[in-house]
């Protein structure tokens, strides 16, 4: 009787363990926001980013486009690069990261990715590894 009873426990643990189906992959969110800054996210406004284009000359940026708690940020610089020799351009930042180009006498353009290193303050590197420190203008 025993024995039935162990036979009977082993098919029913057998035919009870189903491989475990791999949920569904998660749906896609359709969102505006780009995951990084690039340079040319400065030069154009995007139809869904002009709904949300707000100035305000109390504060240093030039305007801002996004939500609360997603807002992207365009912001007129200027500093000096490794050598010393000054430099100014115009960013986007959104968050603690951004983008942009900068300007000076002997290079036309340069194009940039920002880190805020404090209030006002920026390092910036680029695609040569060049440093560059700017501040808000």
């Amino acid at each position: 009787m025993q024995k039935n009873y162990l036979i009977l426990l082993l098919l029913s643990t057998f035919y009870s363990c189903k491989k475990a189906a791999s949920p569904p992959p998660l749906p896609q969110v359709n969102s505006f926001y780009k995951p990084v800054i690039t340079p040319d996210d400065r030069k154009t406004i995007t139809p869904e980013e002009a709904r949300t284009y707000h100035v305000n000359k109390t504060y240093q940026y030039e305007y801002r486009t996004g939500n609360p708690g997603n807002y992207e940020y365009n912001y007129d610089v200027k500093g000096i690069n490794s050598r010393g020799d000054s430099v100014c351009g115009n960013i986007n930042v959104q968050g603690k990261y951004g983008a942009g180009i900068l300007t000076n006498d002997s290079v036309a353009e340069v194009e940039i990715n920002t880190e805020w290193i404090s209030y006002g303050k920026l390092k910036a590197t680029d695609k040569q590894g060049n440093e560059y420190y700017l501040i808000v203008k």
